[in-house]
């Protein structure tokens, strides 16, 4: 009688969970803490959306982007990085990031070696502390994964190695905190709903200093340097946007509206950032072309970040409009300065990034209200978000690289670089 009672409440309990009924799980410290199945479903779906939006998604986009020589190399950094930055998050990088706050600046080691991380509820939502930081987790790879972007082809493997390290533990972690962990933006009010500072601002700044320092790639302005695959490109560019509805609406730690609100605003700025620099492109040469709007619709997903669960439909189509004629005025004009950054990374997610953020600042109306609801010091609020991000961002970057530079040195030699990364670094061809 009492195996056939354990087995039906065994029983009871496979059904609520198949059927998306609320599960109870006890904490640590012995108290209830409600787990929604539905929204951990979503939870760990958007995770893995976002680690498509890595591997493959970016690794194609930006191998497509490079010359056949430096593709596999390409490959890799973005393959190392998802696997040393989840190992480092796990390790460290977490608790620095949503341990306690101390003093507004960084959390606490509570959560070292991720102890104490477990299946009870994350405070304020219904899913599993180990759901909250894989989640996070992914947006912590991904991050520094987009600053490859900027040196690729040129780079030393092991200076990569050393480079995202310190830069995920050092930059990465604290500026995730002040925004998302309880530390002196959020204290202050600044909505960043997806990660358009921490993520976006912050990789495309870092990318910005990474190409001056690095320097421009052996031959740059004389040699032909298009990109070697542009269907596999398109194919990245289809993967990242597939995925930005994991990054963007998983952001609502829910299967609720806010998620539907992100997701909705996630696609229209994509097609719109797509749409104006492609438009902007053929006003200016002639000729649309095929990677000016994967380019476009990429600006047009990192533009949105930021607000996609703040603002309507109407807004996320203006922002993605305006966020596909700035991104590419602003590749116009690394042109004429001169700067080498390989596949764009400073204006497609720098400026983009910062351009999001002060359009939440302006469009805000779902959740919280900006410039146009009535509320100018939102706008005052985000303009601090993204300068403080970029400031911290630079001079924090330089002098990580400063080190790296001086522990393994930055760069190939000029003979590496002629035969490409593939060989020089690796030992291996993508092509026969």
């Amino acid at each position: 009688m009492k195996h056939s009672t354990f087995s039906f409440m065994w029983l009871l309990v496979v059904i609520l969970s198949v059927c998306g009924g609320p599960a109870t799980v006890w904490a640590q410290d012995g108290t209830p803490g409600a787990i929604d199945t539905g929204d951990t479903a979503w939870i760990l779906v958007s995770s893995a959306f976002v680690l498509c939006m890595t591997l493959p998604g970016l690794a194609l986009f930006y191998g497509g982007l490079v010359r056949s020589k430096n593709v596999l190399g390409t490959l890799m950094h973005t393959a190392i990085i998802l696997c040393l930055i989840s190992i480092v998050w796990v390790l460290l990088g977490y608790t620095l990031a949503f341990g306690t706050d101390v003093g507004g600046v960084i959390g606490s080691l509570e959560f070292l070696f991720s102890l104490g991380v477990g299946q009870d509820a994350y405070p304020g939502t219904g899913i599993p502390h180990l759901a909250f930081m894989v989640f996070q987790l992914m947006f912590a790879a991904i991050t520094v994964a987009l600053i490859t972007g900027s040196f690729a082809e040129r780079m030393k493997f092991t200076a990569l190695l050393l480079f995202a390290v310190l830069w995920s533990v050092l930059i990465y972690s604290p500026l995730a905190h002040w925004v998302w962990g309880g530390g002196w933006l959020a204290e202050m009010g600044a909505l960043d709903f997806a990660g358009g500072a921490v993520v976006h601002i912050s990789s495309g700044f870092a990318a910005l200093v990474c190409a001056l320092m690095l320097g421009q790639r052996k031959g740059y302005g004389v040699e032909s340097m298009v990109p070697h695959n542009l269907p596999m490109t398109v194919l990245g560019t289809g993967l990242l946007w597939f995925g930005w509805f994991g990054f963007n609406a998983g952001s609502a730690l829910g299967a609720n509206g806010g998620a539907a609100s992100a997701f909705v605003a996630t696609h229209i700025a994509a097609c719109a950032g797509g749409f104006s620099w492609m438009g902007a492109e053929w006003l200016r040469t002639g000729k649309p072309t095929v990677l000016g709007l994967a380019s476009g619709i990429i600006a047009g997903l990192a533009t949105i970040t930021p607000g996609a669960g703040f603002v309507s439909p109407l807004a996320a189509l203006l922002i993605g409009l305006v966020a596909g004629v700035v991104c590419y005025a602003a590749v116009v004009l690394k042109i004429r300065l001169g700067y080498d950054d390989s596949l764009d990374v400073v204006a497609i997610h720098g400026v983009g990034g910062f351009t999001g953020i002060l359009a939440t600042g302006i469009f805000a109306s779902v959740g919280a209200q900006g410039l146009l609801y009535g509320n100018p010091g939102q706008f005052v609020i985000q303009f601090v978000l993204a300068v403080s991000t970029l400031v911290f961002v630079v001079v924090g970057t330089f002098v990580i690289l400063k080190v790296v530079d001086l522990v393994v040195g930055l760069r190939v030699s000029s003979e590496e670089e002629e035969i490409g990364l593939d060989l020089s670094q690796h030992s291996e061809r993508a092509y026969s």
